[in-house]
């Protein structure tokens, strides 16, 4: 996306959050401690806010940072639901807590059966959920697959058991093209000419490939390693 196209859906996301949030552009700029005009700037999207402005607006409005920084119509349905959460009076909160408590119950309380008929996918290879795997676009397999296949760009197996409970050694999950991927997401990594399916964790700590399964260790994203993302895991 061009830097032009990036400022503009975040002037969008800030306009749209001070509204819900029912702030004025003066209540904003002293309650955050920033100028008048800089904000100014950013809601006409004349200027983009660093990632530390971006990491304070995002605990101001109580959402996470992909709700300022992506388009209303990229974010996930979890995202929505909690930028419009963070904004609604306690009462409401707790109300909307006991709807979700109830119909997480209900869901969890009836079996559910699904008859899927088997189809064909296309599966490019494997990710290591352990040590290593080679992932090449030059790979592919047809093979019968006889679950729900969701939105995907390609489709790969897991090896090994470090992304346990999650994955499952030998489970066939999808995969989703894309580089902009933020802290927490679970994706499919290069790392030093290796193919892992590792979850992304990127705080104070520094940046490194997370394993669910905690006999594995952390694989640190530094100067010290070659790494590269190739897609986000569709959950």
């Amino acid at each position: 996306m061009s830097s032009l196209g990036n400022k503009k859906i975040m002037a969008q996301n800030i306009s749209r959050l001070m509204k819900s949030k029912g702030v004025t552009r003066n209540k904003m700029s002293d309650d955050l401690s920033i100028s008048y005009t800089t904000l100014t700037d950013w809601i006409k999207g004349n200027t983009y806010p660093r990632i530390d402005k971006i990491e304070m607006m995002s605990n101001y409005f109580g959402v996470p940072k992909s709700t300022l920084i992506e388009s209303e119509n990229s974010l996930t349905i979890s995202d929505k639901v909690t930028a419009i959460l963070a904004n609604l009076s306690i009462s409401r909160q707790k109300k909307v807590l006991a709807y979700s408590e109830h119909q997480y119950k209900i869901q969890n309380s009836q079996p559910q059966i699904f008859d899927h008929p088997k189809q064909e996918i296309e599966l490019y290879g494997a990710v290591s959920a352990g040590t290593g795997e080679y992932l090449s676009d030059e790979y592919r397999e047809t093979i019968s697959y006889d679950g729900i296949i969701p939105d995907h760009d390609y489709a790969v197996i897991v090896n090994g058991d470090s992304m346990l409970p999650l994955f499952e050694d030998k489970q066939i999950i999808f995969v989703k093209k894309r580089t902009d991927i933020r802290s927490g997401q679970i994706v499919i990594a290069n790392y030093d000419q290796q193919a892992y399916v590792k979850k992304f964790v990127s705080d104070d700590s520094g940046a490194r490939f997370v394993s669910l399964n905690k006999k594995y260790d952390d694989m640190p994203i530094n100067a010290n390693h070659e790494t590269s993302i190739f897609g986000v895991v569709v959950l």
